[in-house]
């Protein structure tokens, strides 16, 4: 099993907390880990989750990928504030039978209530778990394992930092014991190179004139377009995104958590029906960061319309599911 520190509030100690702690020192930190067979701890980086780079994540994603390849389950820990993105590209590179598990912490080691050592000791355990094998890209946090695809950071505080508010978590963690309910869908796996496109998120609110979109039509190769409701735009920006989608890909989420994108409901202009007949992508039932990242990787995979298309398909309802 391998442990991959990339740094996070896991790491940080002292009074204005600083990332600390690295690799062995989480080892000799969380009481427990010792006594894990064959647990190798490597540091790859000491970043809070805010500082992190796309070229660092890929970097950290293909170190993963490679471990679970060989048959190593893996435990990465990072910040939290971008665990949700760097969870999404483990899952689509992660091609092995091995988990990839991610984790962290939402309070400083050194603070009262730190919550790390107990999910490190919790994502561990999913890690070298049989239940796990076959799973992708993990979250494990306050007792619950997640699928990378799904997961949201929902408190930015608190100990129960992460959930799935479409899906519900996989399964729990008790005593060191796992206990898996149920199985995600998987993306295809992806060989990504690079990461160096231009993936920006535009949300819709009340009054949207579209103005943004011909702000950035330009700079972008790729856009996020967050939609109200069930898949809803104010006219102005309904008419903005017909023509950046005939230019760029787009994908569509929605913004309640728990979304879903409605197809002949409603006939009102910028309902769901002008959406779905434009050529963006429709998938509601990825968070923006996540449809972000899953764009930026097709990108960087070198994928044309159809294959990013096939890509987003499964999160959609009446999309295949990929296996």
């Amino acid at each position: 099993m391998r442990l991959l520190a990339v740094g996070g509030t896991i790491s940080m100690l002292g009074e204005r907390a600083v990332p600390t702690l690295d690799a062995d020192a989480l080892l000799e930190y969380v009481p427990g880990l010792a006594a894990v067979p064959r647990l190798q701890a490597e540091t790859l980086l000491g970043v809070p989750g805010a500082q992190l780079t796309l070229a660092q994540a890929l970097e950290v994603a293909d170190r993963a990928a490679e471990a679970t390849a060989a048959g190593d389950g893996v435990v990465i820990t990072t910040g939290t504030d971008t665990l949700e993105e760097l969870a999404v590209l483990c899952a689509l590179l992660a091609g092995g039978q091995a988990p990839i598990v991610l984790t962290g912490a939402n309070r400083p080691s050194s603070r009262p209530g730190a919550d790390g050592g107990a999910n490190l000791l919790d994502a561990v355990a999913v890690a070298g778990a049989r239940q796990a094998a076959a799973l992708g890209a993990l979250v494990v946090f306050g007792g619950e394992i997640h699928d990378a695809m799904t997961v949201r950071k929902v408190d930015s505080t608190g100990p129960a930092a992460f959930a799935s508010p479409i899906t519900g978590p996989l399964g729990r963690v008790v005593e060191g014991r796992v206990w898996i309910h149920a199985r995600p869908v998987r993306p295809a796996q992806l060989s990504v190179p690079a990461l160096t496109h231009r993936v920006y998120t535009v949300t819709a609110g009340l009054g949207d004139d579209g103005a943004l979109l011909d702000a950035i039509e330009d700079r972008a190769d790729g856009l996020v377009v967050v939609a109200l409701g069930a898949g809803h735009l104010p006219p102005m920006m309904m008419s903005g995104l017909r023509r950046v989608a005939s230019r760029l890909p787009v994908v569509i989420t929605c913004r309640p958590e728990r979304a879903s994108m409605l197809f002949e409901t409603y006939g009102f202009e910028g309902s769901e029906a002008d959406l779905r007949t434009s050529e963006a992508l429709c998938a509601p039932f990825l968070s923006a960061a996540a449809a972000r990242m899953m764009l930026l990787a097709c990108l960087g995979a070198g994928l044309d319309r159809e294959g990013i298309a096939a890509t987003f398909a499964p999160w959609d309802a009446g999309g295949p599911l990929a296996d």
